[in-house]
């Protein structure tokens, strides 16, 4: 299961991770959010060598506006705290896991 991120644990989780970290950036609203999150949650489930974690950019518009997110969804793969690669919009889980160093 994915992390649910704030800007109070966003240091810990994401920054201070001994692993590479997957970011959904999403909202409830949004479409496209909502048809990549299933992917985002098996990715979760089936790979242990990556983190994977969501902000919801309407409880966390700080977060969003720290790493310019503008369109949504944004998939964010950090690595030793700085994001290392990054997607917007609906991908098909192939694309993520290329994105992501998984495939």
């Amino acid at each position: 299961m994915p992390v649910t991120i704030t800007s109070d644990n966003f240091q810990t989780e994401v920054v201070e991770s001994d692993k590479p970290v997957l970011v959904d950036f999403w909202a409830s609203w949004c479409g496209p959010c909502r048809m990549v999150s299933p992917v985002v949650d098996q990715i979760a489930d089936e790979y242990d060598a990556i983190k994977v974690a969501k902000v919801n950019v309407d409880d966390e518009p700080d977060l969003a506006q720290k790493f310019g997110i503008m369109s949504i969804p944004a998939l964010l793969l950090f690595k030793g705290g700085k994001v290392a690669n990054q997607t917007i919009g609906a991908q098909p889980k192939e694309s993520i896991l290329k994105m992501a160093g998984l495939a």
